[in-house]
């Protein structure tokens, strides 16, 4: 056996110990009910911490989500759960949904029309285009 193939079966035998070191949780159904005793964070360079469990198993994680994409997808997937425990949060969620999406509406029909008043004079066409739509919408 070569020096690189023993430094390659040492590496995979490590590797493989690692991934099943005792306690490490190999899925978040494991933590379900464990108190987090500690949060330890691995170093400065790295943003994943270590989350130690009150009955001594752990896992890596990586930060909080804090993107709003991301928040609105869990929050909207868990509100079954977290709407019982945050009633008050959800109505101010949904009101902020509802006024964002209003806002977006606005802003598509004041594009809309911005680029047809933009247009008019480079593209004749446009005012027969426009009212051809009218009135079949109107029929």
């Amino acid at each position: 056996m070569t020096i690189n193939e023993e430094k390659w079966k040492a590496n995979q035998a490590k590797v493989t110990f690692l991934k099943q070191f005792p306690g490490l949780i190999q899925c978040w159904e494991e933590t379900l009910g464990q108190p987090v005793q500690s949060v330890i964070p691995i170093n400065s360079d790295s943003p994943r911490v270590v989350l130690e469990f009150s009955d001594g198993s752990f896992a890596i994680a990586l930060p909080l989500e804090t993107e709003p994409k991301f928040l609105r997808e869990g929050i909207e997937t868990a509100r079954s759960t977290l709407e019982l425990r945050h009633p008050e949060a959800y109505i101010q969620y949904d009101h902020l949904a509802e006024q964002d999406k209003e806002a977006s509406r606005n802003a598509r029909l004041k594009n809309i029309l911005g680029a047809i008043q933009n247009n008019l004079d480079e593209i004749p066409e446009l005012k027969d285009q426009i009212r051809s739509l009218v009135k079949k919408w109107n029929s």
